[in-house]
């Protein structure tokens, strides 16, 4: 069997096969910043007949871990990319954001960069792009942001919805006042990876046909859009009248050919030797505020995540919160190696305190997408374990990517409370993993 390490067949050209079953030859034809495609992904075969590969990005802190600073960092480089090739900016700090991002362990402290000149609306996808696009945000010295959501709120009506055509849970809502996109500034999409690109297409003509504007900008980390899907953005720019900007770090072209049949994998059983894990409950409640419930969990949602929409003013006023809340968990931290897990579309704070928690801290997240596990050096999903979102039963969360023994502490963030009832099933997964201490962190009760 092949494993999926890249291997070059020129510079600008790879090759990836994926479990001896989906091959995928990626050229490149855009990167700006000379990045090392090894630094950005791997890959691995979704189970989902709509799609069978996955890029496995090494910068989102989803299906892997990451250092928490290498995903903000991610962020301000998609923005300083944006702000070069869009709006003509000089950032200063560019050579600096790239040399650092190539560090294995880099520090990073984020900041506005992006003068007052520029005011957009960014909007960040769920799940996995919600971290990513409120650090971009955070580059703005004045703009607002969002994130859409899965979450359905009965007492609030989304001012829109649209849907992932191809993604395992499809609805996406905006749960935002009508001021904040009832407007005519330019609005930012931001996305991990454009692959067709129709994701991007659905949210513009739905945000077009009640809201219209002149400008739209797509802005993701890869774009493997082939000629055919840009032609279709051509399309959309000239039936709307509008101008709609691209960016991204790595752009170019993908060819994927199933030579293979995948086998279902089966969950992982305990075969490892059991640990006695201590549990610990930590609220963090005190430093956010709860807004409403959604129709799953009756605990409040929290303000400050971007699902109910924030403005630039107020970043100063969040990160200082985060901090605060940082010291309290640097209290609880009795590990040498800690993984911070941040839980769907709740990336962001989670990923913002890992990053102030000290050394030796690594970031992820649960997710939606179910994925083919093999303990194949160089594959995207080597370990896995599924369970019911405690926060919402009816929803399975996968994690992926935790090897056995290789953390000692685990800090789990929900950003509302479940009940010990709900969390046994998370908890027995776990124990998989071999994690001595386990911190559980509410943010809303």
């Amino acid at each position: 069997m092949k494993d999926t390490q890249i291997s070059t067949l020129s510079k600008k050209t790879f090759m990836h096969t994926i479990l001896d079953a989906i091959n995928v030859d990626i050229e490149v034809t855009a990167n700006p910043y000379q990045l090392l495609l090894e630094d950005l992904f791997t890959m691995a075969a979704r189970i989902n007949k709509k799609r069978s590969f996955l890029f496995v990005s090494k910068v989102l802190g989803k299906h892997l871990p990451i250092h928490p600073q290498k995903g903000l960092l991610a962020a301000a480089l998609l923005a300083t990319r944006y702000a070069e090739s869009i709006k003509g900016l000089n950032v200063q700090a560019k050579e600096k954001l790239v040399r650092t991002f190539g560090q294995k362990e880099p520090k990073f402290q984020s900041g506005a960069f992006i003068s007052n000149s520029v005011n957009p609306v960014v909007i960040g996808f769920a799940e996995t792009a919600t971290a990513l696009g409120h650090a971009f945000f955070d580059c703005f010295e004045k703009g607002e942001y969002f994130h859409t959501t899965r979450e359905e709120i009965t007492s609030l009506t989304p001012c829109i919805t649209f849907e992932e055509e191809h993604s395992h849970a499809t609805s996406h809502r905006c749960y935002i006042p009508i001021d904040m996109i009832n407007n005519d500034r330019e609005i930012i999409l931001v996305d991990d990876e454009m692959t067709t690109g129709k994701t991007a297409i659905n949210i513009i003509e739905s945000i077009h046909a009640r809201f219209p504007r002149d400008e739209y900008s797509v802005v993701s980390i890869l774009d493997w859009r082939s000629e055919e899907n840009k032609q279709r953005f051509t399309e959309v720019e000239r039936t709307l009248g509008i101008t709609i900007n691209i960016v991204s770090l790595i752009s170019g072209k993908v060819q994927v050919e199933e030579s293979g049949k995948l086998i279902e994998q089966t969950q992982q059983h305990d075969t490892y030797q059991d640990t006695a894990s201590s549990i610990k409950v930590v609220s963090l409640s005190d430093f956010f505020e709860g807004v409403c419930p959604a129709a799953s969990n009756k605990t409040p949602l929290i303000r400050e995540t971007g699902r109910f929409g924030i403005e630039s003013s107020k970043n100063k006023e969040l990160h200082k919160k985060i901090s605060s809340a940082s010291a309290v968990l640097r209290e609880h931290r009795t590990g040498v190696n800690t993984l911070c897990l941040g839980t769907g579309e709740f990336m962001y704070i989670p990923m913002k305190l890992a990053a102030e928690m000290g050394g030796n801290v690594f970031y992820q997240s649960t997710t939606r997408s179910p994925i083919y596990i093999q303990n194949i050096k160089g594959y995207g999903a080597r370990f896995g374990n599924s369970f019911p979102n405690p926060e919402d039963l009816d929803v399975v969360h996968f994690v992926y990517n935790i090897p056995p023994g290789e953390y000692d502490e685990l800090f789990v963030f929900f950003e509302r409370e479940v009940s010990a009832e709900n969390l046994q099933l998370l908890l027995k997964q776990i124990e998989n993993s071999q994690i001595k201490s386990i911190k559980i962190v509410f943010f809303s009760h």
